[in-house]
C-alpha cells in the first residue's frame, strides 16, 4: 500500500509540473520547487524523467524547462473539442475582422477557462493570447459565463472551494457577489469583464450552446479598454452574438 501511495503521489507531482510548465511557459528549477512546494531531490528526479522522455525540454542557455515534443503529441490526440473548433475557427476569423478585435474561444476546468481557439485582432495594439492559455474563470467575461452555465449550487461550491485572486483593484473575489453577477450573467445572455483580469483590457462573452441547450462554451471578443466605451461594447455584443448562434446551428446546437 505504500508504494501505491507513494506512486499516486509522485504522478500528481509529475501532472502538476506539466500544468505548472503549461500555464507560466518555460520555467526554472527553482519555479517548479516553490511554486509547488517539492523537495529538490524528487523536483530533480521528476524533471529529468519528463525530460529524457521528451515532455519537457531543457534549454541549457536559459536553465529553463519548456513542454517537448512529447506533450505536443499528447495534446494532438485529444479530441474532445475537435468539431466545436473546427467549425469555430471561421466564424471567429470573420468576427475578429469585422470588430477589429480579439475573438476568444474557451471551455471550462474546474475554476479556469480554457482557450481552445483564438482569432487575434488585425490592429498593432491587440490583446495578446494563446491556446491553451488558462485563466481565472472568476475575472474574465468567458469564465464568469462559463460558470453561469452552471447550476448555482455547483458554482458556489466551485467558487467556495477555490482561492479566488485578485488580479486587478475590479476584481470581484467575494463568493456572494459573484453569485450576483453569474446570476445577472444567466438572466442577460452575456457577461463582461471591465479591466478585472488585467488592467487596460475589456471583454464581453456569450456562451455557445450544445443541443440540450447547455453550456458547452464560450465566446468572447477583447479589446484595449480605451477604444471600447458602453456603445462599442454593445455594437461588438451583438456581433458576438450572431456569430455564436451561426456557431451552434454547425455544430447542432
Amino acid at each position: 500500500m505504500a508504494d501505491q501511495t507513494s506512486g499516486v503521489k509522485s504522478a500528481d507531482r509529475v501532472l502538476a509540473i506539466l500544468d505548472l510548465v503549461a500555464d507560466r511557459g518555460p520555467v526554472r528549477f527553482t519555479d517548479v520547487t516553490s511554486g509547488l512546494g517539492l523537495p529538490r531531490s524528487s523536483a530533480h528526479g521528476l524533471l529529468a524523467t519528463l525530460a529524457a522522455r521528451n515532455y519537457l525540454e531543457f534549454d541549457e542557455e536559459t536553465r529553463r524547462y519548456g513542454l517537448g515534443l512529447s506533450a505536443w503529441r499528447l495534446s494532438q490526440a485529444y479530441s474532445g473539442h475537435g468539431d466545436l473548433e473546427r467549425h469555430a475557427r471561421p466564424l471567429m476569423e470573420e468576427l475578429a475582422t469585422e470588430s477589429g478585435e480579439t475573438v476568444q474561444l474557451a471551455r471550462l476546468e474546474g475554476i479556469h477557462n480554457v482557450y481552445i481557439a483564438i482569432a487575434h485582432s488585425p490592429r498593432p495594439m491587440k490583446l495578446v493570447s494563446h491556446v491553451g492559455s488558462r485563466l481565472h474563470a472568476h475575472a474574465t467575461g468567458v469564465g464568469k459565463m462559463l460558470l453561469a452555465g452552471l447550476s448555482p449550487e455547483e458554482a458556489r461550491r466551485r467558487l467556495t472551494a477555490a482561492e479566488l485572486p485578485r488580479l486587478t483593484d475590479r476584481t470581484v473575489t467575494d463568493v456572494d457577489e459573484l453569485m450576483d453577477v453569474l446570476n445577472s450573467a444567466r438572466e442577460a445572455g452575456y457577461a463582461e469583464d471591465h479591466e478585472e483580469y488585467v488592467e487596460g483590457c475589456r471583454c464581453v462573452a456569450v456562451p455557445v450552446l450544445g443541443p440540450g441547450g447547455e453550456t458547452v462554451a464560450a465566446m468572447s471578443v477583447s479589446m484595449p479598454a480605451f477604444r471600447c466605451d458602453d456603445e462599442q461594447a454593445r455594437a461588438h455584443l451583438e456581433l458576438l452574438r450572431a456569430t455564436a448562434v451561426k456557431l451552434q446551428r454547425l455544430t447542432g446546437g
